[in-house]
């Protein structure tokens, strides 16, 4: 989860990957445990208010499906 680096005599750690990443990987891991994964996203959207379920459409049909937009 984190990765160290000699920092003068000390050590610094900076985290392995950014949290959208890591929070990804935990709803992947939650998702393959589950028995019937359309019951699970089906509740998982149920859930989400109207921005995020409009964000959601946007990221699964927009170009790069799913990867965040890059900034300019």
């Amino acid at each position: 989860m984190l990765v160290r680096r000699r920092e003068g005599r000390g050590q610094a750690y900076t985290p392995a990957r950014d949290e959208a990443s890591d929070t990804a990987a935990r709803m992947r891991t939650l998702l393959d445990r589950g028995s019937d994964r359309e019951a699970v996203l089906a509740r998982f959207v149920s859930e989400l208010s109207a921005g995020e379920g409009q964000l959601l459409q946007r990221l699964l049909t927009g170009p790069g499906r799913g990867r965040p937009a890059e900034e300019s």
